[in-house]
């Protein structure tokens, strides 16, 4: 989101804004987000984001809360299926899983309430 916009009402066009590629450090399947808006003083952040089919984010937890809209395919958790107008919650700290499945892409509203950042499991092993 433009600074200029923070104060004031906006109409936001995802379909004008082109998909960003994000990389996980351990996969070569690639994922992508489109911005929308984020507030500097709280961290928080609204994107759209597409999982490939197969892609799927390995053991993880977060220091800020997360919630992910499902739009189109279906979304694998370490709690379940979620499938297009399904709302995952994912509350700081807690260990999950998730991605695509191995047929469709998967493309969902992500909200944090915080600064973004992950902690794969896997690191903590070694």
């Amino acid at each position: 989101m433009e600074e200029n916009m923070k104060d004031k009402p906006c109409i936001i066009r995802p379909h004008e804004i082109p998909w960003k590629r994000l990389k996980a450090d351990y996969t070569d399947v690639p994922l992508y987000d489109r911005p929308l808006v984020s507030d500097p003083e709280t961290g928080m952040s609204v994107t759209i984001s597409r999982y490939e089919k197969g892609f799927n984010l390995e053991r993880h937890t977060h220091t800020c809360s997360h919630g992910m809209y499902i739009l189109s395919g279906r979304l694998r958790t370490s709690i379940g299926e979620a499938v297009p107008g399904d709302f995952v919650w994912f509350p700081a700290g807690v260990e999950m899983e998730h991605g695509a499945t191995d047929d469709e892409d998967c493309v969902f509203l992500f909200i944090t309430n915080r600064p973004f950042d992950i902690r794969y499991l896997r690191d903590e092993q070694q």
